[in-house]
């Protein structure tokens, strides 16, 4: 019966090829990493509460004999405290069967991994799926750099923006006070206003650069990474279940074991179909992340150079070209630090 389910599965099964030897495995923290994984998606019981009605119990539902104020009012206060105990009790019934499904649940797993780690198991894989996987990981690595090295050169160009700025304006303040000096302050004091200006308007295209990368890393990519995340959980749980499977075809086919085959056969494909959904939701994403990320990096490599250039060739004309050809407005006079450093 296995042998015909599995050969219709979409990826592989790999075995993984270990002695089983305790001593010789080097330490990997993942392990502990994934039991604590599987152990925090459990149910939240924060709100459960259990009725016991034997000894030691709650008190809940008792009527004091002082309340009792006639025949009528008993059978009342009976009725509606018999009702209230019945739904507590359903819903403690509800808690109690989430809890067992998800005991049950972080068991197979719990075995599944230590059956990974120790050689003793088989995984279902998916090569060029987890290589490419593999690849948006450390292209998000290397972008996280390229954000953390704008953020930096944001900060330090502000501040020499900000430093030419206090130069220009104690150039023409001693332009007036030192008539001998007064042409040499005076151009000078032109030259920093002029830098200044200049180096405002690179700073709009480079702030614009930084939100354009940040929201690439932090949102877009993250958004596939947590995916990816759900898809790896499902694959987990898709090996427990078939192992499960596996297990109990091989043991005797009585009536009461031909019961828990069919039961594990209907879980196994429950989980078959999650895996092969999330599998399916990962490459949909993958491709529209490439494709996203090639336009938008297109974009902003290309307005990134251009700002460059024009800035350090002294071209003002060019660089306020640059941000017109790019939809970027300037921030209003009188702002004191680029818009990226208020979103922090």
């Amino acid at each position: 019966m296995t042998d015909s389910i599995m050969s219709k599965a979409a990826t592989m099964e790999i075995p993984i090829n270990s002695n089983g030897d305790t001593g010789t495995l080097p330490e990997d923290d993942s392990l502990e990493q994934d039991l604590q994984q599987v152990m925090v998606s459990g149910p939240n019981l924060n709100e459960t509460s259990i009725v016991s009605g034997g000894y030691g119990g709650t008190a809940e539902g008792i009527i004091p004999t002082s309340s009792i104020k006639g025949s009528n009012m008993h059978h009342s206060s009976s009725s509606s405290s018999m009702a209230a105990d019945e739904a507590t009790r359903g819903v403690a019934v509800e808690k109690l069967e989430t809890m067992k499904k998800w005991g049950l649940n972080t068991y197979k797993c719990t075995k599944q991994i230590i059956s990974e780690r120790f050689g003793r198991g088989s995984r279902t894989v998916d090569l060029e799926l987890e290589a490419q996987i593999e690849v948006l990981r450390d292209t998000k690595k290397k972008y996280e750099n390229v954000l953390r090295l704008a953020r930096a050169l944001t900060n330090h160009f502000y501040n020499m923006v900000q430093t030419q700025h206090a130069l220009g304006d104690t150039f023409a303040d001693l332009s007036q006070k030192s008539p001998e000096l007064r042409d040499e302050f005076g151009y000078n004091a032109e030259t920093q206003k002029l830098l200044c200006k200049n180096g405002e308007t690179l700073l709009g295209a480079v702030n614009f650069f930084v939100s354009s990368i940040n929201t690439l890393v932090n949102k877009t990519m993250e958004d596939t990474l947590m995916t990816i995340k759900m898809y790896e959980n499902a694959r987990l749980e898709f090996d427990a279940y078939r192992s499960d499977l596996e297990e109990l075809s091989l043991g005797p086919k009585d009536a009461v074991a031909m019961a828990r085959i069919d039961t594990a056969q209907q879980q196994y494909q429950v989980q078959k179909d999650k895996y092969e959904r999330l599998r399916s939701d990962v490459i949909i994403k993958l491709k529209f992340l490439e494709e996203n990320k090639v336009k938008v990096m297109h974009k902003q490599l290309l307005l990134f150079h251009n700002a460059i250039s024009a800035y350090f060739a002294g071209n003002q004309e060019q660089l306020e070209q640059t941000l017109k050809q790019f939809n970027i407005k300037l921030r209003p006079p009188g702002a004191d630090k680029p818009s990226w450093l208020e979103e922090q």
